[in-house]
């Protein structure tokens, strides 16, 4: 039996498989609400086979956007966008629907990708960036603001409002983004965060603010639909974030009611120094669920259905998160069952897809003859 296409709960909701979609920006909205390119964007890979579809990073504040087309839920008009854009997913799948929730930090006002992704002043567009410190992403751009005590407050209050939100859209699982170098992220890494208050110095108050959203979204969030989080295990710079400060802060989170951990890597500095290959995350992602026994999700050049199984089938992780290789393959999961002898749901107007050699690669199909 493949256990890639077991099932899987997170407190109440159960995963058919452990394949989940990964949140990947799409840099498409409109002042932060979701239009055509979402539904179908999100559609299609609702369809992918997959247990679990993340929404990209939906920032909880205008000024939190990576980009000026950044995905939002923050006030009634990117909620009923959102809502729309849900609403035609579900008509067609009932794969379960998770959103990532974020905040850029100091990587916020850049230019989309395809435009540069640079910093974009406020002269041209741009606004002001908002960090644990006055430090710049990169050399040579405009410091960030530092956070104040108000500020804090704002956000933290307003990843429960997003929350809030969320759960009214009856959006089944979030995930707070704490990694590649965002806000969170930049609280936690030393590389990042030089305060000298109660939430910068020691690991303990590096991991405050963090652990404070993280509160807030759970207690804003229904209790039996799950929470968990992204994060960084590494740098990749000696003097930053490491696998054994994860581990803190994920034995941290497990106190406070975390049902996953998404484990990635960098983004806190262009002086990293990453060693990219197949399965380069998994040591991380291994490291983490051995020590605190977290539902563990890992990501990064996993492409093949036998690699991805083999990652499940010796403990190193609990689901495998693709990116990428979804949108090269938006049938991915159909794929990855074919080829591991498995099956997956799809709707009965696809069901005549399935190749002869896999005729029972649908587990829902019925067929009648006359």
């Amino acid at each position: 039996m493949t256990l890639l296409f077991s099932p899987k709960a997170l407190r109440s909701l159960t995963l058919p498989n452990r394949i989940v979609v990964a949140p990947m920006c799409q840099y498409s909205a409109e002042e932060g609400r979701a239009t055509s390119w979402h539904s179908v964007h999100l559609g299609s890979l609702a369809l992918s086979g997959a247990g679990m579809v993340t929404i990209e990073a939906t920032a909880v504040t205008p000024d939190g956007r990576i980009t000026p087309r950044d995905l939002g839920l923050w006030d009634d008009a990117t909620e009923a966008a959102l809502a729309r854009t849900l609403g035609a997913v579900r008509e067609v799948s009932k794969t379960a629907i998770a959103m990532q929730l974020g905040h850029a930090g100091r990587k916020a006002s850049s230019h989309v990708p395809w435009e540069g992704g640079q910093l974009i002043p406020p002269a041209e567009g741009g606004w002001a960036n908002f960090a644990p410190s006055a430090l710049p992403q990169k050399e040579g751009e405009a410091a960030p603001v530092a956070l104040d005590e108000a500020g804090l407050a704002r956000i933290r209050e307003a990843f429960a409002a997003t929350a809030r939100r969320a759960a009214r859209l009856g959006i089944d699982g979030i995930e707070v983004h704490a990694a590649h170098g965002y806000l969170l992220h930049q609280f936690l890494s030393p590389i990042s965060n030089q305060r000298q208050d109660a939430y910068g110095g020691a690991l303990e108050n590096r991991m405050r603010f963090p652990l404070e959203v993280f509160e807030a979204v759970r207690a804003a969030f229904p209790a039996e639909r799950p929470v968990g989080i992204r994060i960084s295990a590494s740098d990749w710079l000696p003097e930053g974030w490491d696998v054994e400060q994860s581990i803190a802060f994920v034995t941290a989170l497990k106190q406070r009611g975390l049902d996953w951990v998404s484990v990635s890597s960098g983004g806190i500095s262009p002086r990293q120094q990453i060693k990219l290959g197949p399965n380069y995350q998994v040591p991380f992602a291994q490291a983490i669920k051995a020590a605190t026994g977290v539902a563990t999700m890992v990501a990064g050049l996993i492409t093949e259905p036998r690699q991805a199984e083999e990652i499940i089938a010796a403990g190193q992780a609990d689901f495998v998160a693709i990116a990428r290789g979804m949108l090269f393959d938006p049938r991915w999961g159909w794929h990855a069952a074919a080829a591991l002898g498995a099956s997956v749901a799809a709707p009965p107007q696809y069901w005549r897809a399935a190749p002869h050699e896999h005729k029972e690669l649908f587990s829902n199909a019925v067929f009648g003859t006359r």
